[in-house]
Parts: structure tokens; C-alpha cells; sequence
């Protein structure tokens, strides 16, 4: 059986070390068989790797990457918590979009990290969602995502 480590490898990615808190939080905090992500933003290697508003300064094709990262910054931050990511199921994803203001495609940049839950965690990767709008975000970041996920039973 492949692991979701193995599956994140085999896309060319690596899972990243945890995105120290860039303020009075933690990246994630387990209770019961329910983990929480805060918010993650594109960051690579401690640097955010874009900023601006989707629909101006960048692409809402850039943006779908971004979301890409902050998804596998998310599973980091479970990883954290969590002994094998191959025991989660994703129960809710909220992605938040630093929008110019006609900007409408949201839904399409948060994709970039549904797909990536998906094709790491296959079905167990399908899951609730909201795509959000926003003025602005921490450090200009283009996009932000948390996520919920549930540690199933393995017996």
C-alpha cells in the first residue's frame, strides 16, 4: 500500500517542515480524532513565494499553485499532530483569496488545493469546502488555506 508521503513524492513534491507561527498560535492542535490547521500561506522554505491580489499583481493560474502549497503546508501542520497521514480523512477545507475587487474566481483558485488533498489522499482527500474572498491577507500573501481533517479509527 502506498503511503501518502509516498504519494506526495511520487507528484515531485516534498512534505515541508512546519511553518514556524508568525504569531501567538500553533500550526495545529488536535482534539479527539478532529485536527485543525491555522491558516497556511504559500510560504517555501520560511519565504512566501508571491504576493499581491489574485486578478491584479497575479494570475489566478499562480494562485492555483500557491493554493497548491499552502494544501501540502496544511498536511505538515497535521503531520505534526498526527503519527500517519494515511489515517486522515479531510472533512473541510476554507481557503481564503486576497481578491482584486472584480475578481470572482475564487472557487477555481481553491481548487489548486482540493486537487492536491485529492490526489494525495484519494477519497479520503474528498471534502467540504469554502472558497472566500478577501481584501487582504497576512503578509500580502495571494492565498490562504486551512483545513479539518478527522484521524480514523485503524483497527
Amino acid at each position: 500500500m502506498t503511503t501518502v508521503e509516498e504519494r506526495i513524492a511520487a507528484l515531485g513534491l516534498t512534505l515541508p517542515e512546519v511553518v514556524p507561527p508568525l504569531a501567538a498560535y500553533v500550526p495545529a492542535v488536535r482534539t479527539g480524532r478532529y485536527v485543525h490547521t491555522s491558516g497556511q500561506l504559500p510560504l517555501v522554505d520560511g519565504k512566501l513565494t508571491a504576493t499581491g491580489k489574485v486578478g491584479a499583481e497575479v494570475t489566478p493560474e499562480q494562485a492555483k499553485e500557491l493554493a497548491r502549497t499552502c494544501a501540502l503546508n496544511a498536511l505538515a501542520a497535521v503531520r505534526s499532530v498526527v503519527d500517519d497521514l494515511s489515517a486522515v480523512r479531510v472533512v473541510k477545507v476554507l481557503g481564503f483569496v486576497a481578491s482584486a475587487p472584480d475578481f470572482t474566481g475564487q472557487p477555481g483558485v481553491v481548487n489548486g488545493a482540493s486537487e492536491l488533498l485529492s490526489e494525495v489522499l484519494g477519497e479520503k482527500g474528498v471534502h467540504a469546502r469554502s472558497a472566500v474572498g478577501v481584501a487582504v491577507l497576512p503578509l500580502d500573501a495571494p492565498v490562504e488555506v486551512e483545513i479539518q481533517v478527522e484521524v480514523l479509527d485503524r483497527s
